[in-house]
């Protein structure tokens, strides 16, 4: 949900931000804008958004541009509401749970057999390798794609870190294997607490590549879930509003329409049961109102002729005819859910 406003000194934009990583993906897009002349950006990673403030000549179409410079991707603001965004966002999590689902399975037997010698049968290094390429090639892959971004642009993040270990562990284990003492049938790693000099040779490291792969996956996955949840309180707290309004003309004649089609001055119909719509003033009947999505009273509270009320809030008893006077943002209910981004995009 992006929106840009402008204000006395300049315009501020929000920036939905693709491809970081890690934290220090946030602070490289964050320092890369805040070097353009009159730009002053906040990057949170945990909401993947870029709050951005600018004045002079900076457009938008500039800073998206700086973003993909960096190597990320950057959105323009769109509408507040989009239809899609849930089932977007599910289909998001699913390629991550695959490969997670597949490091686990294949990566639990590898480490099994490296750290316990009973397991070790005659050609269970082969085994190991069969089981630990898949998790390194494919499961891995998003780690080695964005190293390999990040070296393109001169830069090192986390992913850098997981590639590089996981690929050194996985290729040294090749090595050994094909042209080390490794691959000798019979070969066993005993587990023992002495060091001694070694070329090593006749070690495999596949249960460090396998296993260090399926633990971070592990943690992006649900990472991914906690990002998916945050996104949905939000979105939750949104729809609390209602969907149509009953709008009455000049004519006496009732029209219902969608809530965004609802002007400031319009007069609209309430009755038992239904949301209020948004925010106005009550000029014709009586009735209680529940409030507690805003208040937490459970007692509904009396409202006349004159009385203002709250969109969102439930219509608990007669028929009302409300003017409006506040609709889209400047809602109370669209200020509260922009507080609550607002607190997303802040850095403790």
């Amino acid at each position: 949900m992006s929106t840009g406003t402008t204000t006395g000194t300049g315009a501020e934009v929000e920036l939905t931000i693709g491809g970081m990583t890690c934290a220090s993906c946030a602070a490289r897009i964050e320092k890369k804008l805040n070097r353009m002349d009159g730009v002053t950006a906040t990057v949170n990673y945990a909401t993947e958004k870029a709050k951005v403030s600018y004045a002079g000549e900076v457009s938008v179409r500039e800073l998206i541009a700086a973003v993909e410079a960096a190597g990320y991707t950057a959105q323009e603001p769109a509408p507040p509401e989009e239809p899609g965004e849930p089932a977007a966002e599910a289909d998001e999590l699913r390629p991550l749970r695959e490969r997670l689902v597949t490091a686990v399975v294949l990566a639990v037997p590898v480490v099994a057999m490296a750290m316990i010698p009973a397991l070790q049968f005659e050609y269970w290094q082969w085994l190991s390798l069969t089981l630990a390429a898949p998790v390194v090639t494919y499961a891995a892959w998003p780690f080695h794609k964005a190293a390999l971004v990040n070296a393109r642009h001169g830069a090192a993040t986390m992913d850098t870190l997981i590639s590089v270990g996981t690929s050194a562990a996985f290729l040294w284990s090749l090595w050994a294997l094909f042209f080390g003492t490794a691959g000798t049938p019979g070969m066993t790693h005993p587990f023992e607490l002495t060091i001694e000099r070694t070329d090593g040779a006749g070690n495999i490291y596949l249960e460090a590549a396998a296993g260090v792969t399926a633990f971070i996956l592990a943690g992006r996955h649900f990472e991914a879930r906690a990002k998916r949840r945050a996104g949905a309180a939000l979105r939750a707290l949104l729809e609390l509003g209602a969907k149509d309004v009953t709008v009455l003309r000049d004519d006496g004649r009732e029209q219902t329409l969608p809530v965004g089609e609802l002007r400031v001055g319009d007069r609209f119909l309430v009755r038992p049961g239904e949301k209020i719509a948004t925010d106005g003033t009550v000029v014709e009947g009586s009735s209680a109102v529940d409030a507690s999505m805003l208040t937490g009273e459970s007692v509904p509270v009396e409202v006349g002729a004159g009385d203002p009320v709250t969109g969102a809030t439930i219509n608990a008893g007669g028929r009302l005819v409300v003017r409006a006077t506040r609709v889209g943002a400047d809602t109370q209910l669209a200020r509260m859910a922009k507080l609550v981004e607002d607190a997303q995009h802040g850095k403790a």
